[in-house]
């Protein structure tokens, strides 16, 4: 089966022809990663895809420039690995592919938090790649970039929740901190994980948390953080 990493560093495995030649066109690897991982899963209407690839191009040659992408993913990928359904529809056969993001997205669904962080730490969805010209799938890639990295913190806070509750006080303190690392700027998240590390008795590690988010928050935003979590501040500080 072939494997696609999309996951921090981009990796293809399992081709039948040379994986560079996918990893090194930009509009054919952002046409393998969106027909592996936009929902629902399945075929995928070409309009959709050339408008989100080719805006920049009147609809025929557009539709041309996503023949000549899939032409390129069948020779290296092998005939077998991509469906068509009529002129309209494409899609990954399915079977024919494994993805690190999709596995991702199912171990969450099934609440396999840790295993689903163990893959998750390789980083985020393809991290700094552009497309130069194709605003829309930008925003699209972007936003099942935030949403993983939203399921990984929320996982990450899940598991520091179920060790404390365990007594495993260290083991909960370290997913407290991936879960906000994960969501820097999530300031309830931030004010779970510093009630946390405040009750498992680490000042120096709640107020350090708060620090590092309160010079992000000025630096991004120019504002403070809210009353309550400044509040929540003073407690840890033992203030008031």
């Amino acid at each position: 089966m072939i494997e696609l990493f999309v996951l921090g560093s981009t990796e293809l495995r399992g081709t039948r022809g040379d994986a560079s030649v996918i990893l090194t066109q930009s509009k054919v690897l952002a046409t393998l990663v969106f027909l592996t991982l936009a929902t629902p899963r399945g075929l995928h209407r070409r309009d959709r895809i050339v408008g989100l690839l080719w805006p920049e191009l009147d609809q025929d040659h557009a539709r041309t420039a996503l023949r000549k992408a899939v032409h390129v993913l069948r020779r290296e990928l092998g005939e077998e690995a991509i469906e068509v359904r009529g002129d309209e529809e494409i899609a990954i056969a399915s079977g024919a592919l494994w993805s690190d993001a999709v596995e991702f997205t199912e171990l969450m669904s099934g609440k396999r938090h840790a295993r689903a962080l163990d893959l998750y730490r390789r980083g985020d969805l393809l991290p700094g790649f552009f497309l130069p010209q194709a605003g829309a799938f930008e925003d699209w890639l972007e936003r099942e970039r935030a949403s993983m990295r939203d399921s990984a913190s929320a996982a990450a806070w899940g598991l520091a929740a179920m060790h404390a509750n365990d007594q495993k006080i260290t083991v909960s303190a370290h997913f407290a901190r991936l879960a906000a690392a994960l969501a820097p700027s999530d300031e309830r998240m931030l004010r779970r994980v510093m009630q946390l590390l405040h009750n498992a008795g680490d000042r120096a590690g709640a107020l350090h948390i708060y620090a590092n988010f309160a010079r992000q928050l000025e630096r991004d935003f120019d504002v403070a953080p809210s009353a309550e979590t400044q509040r929540l501040v003073a407690e840890v500080r033992g203030e008031g």
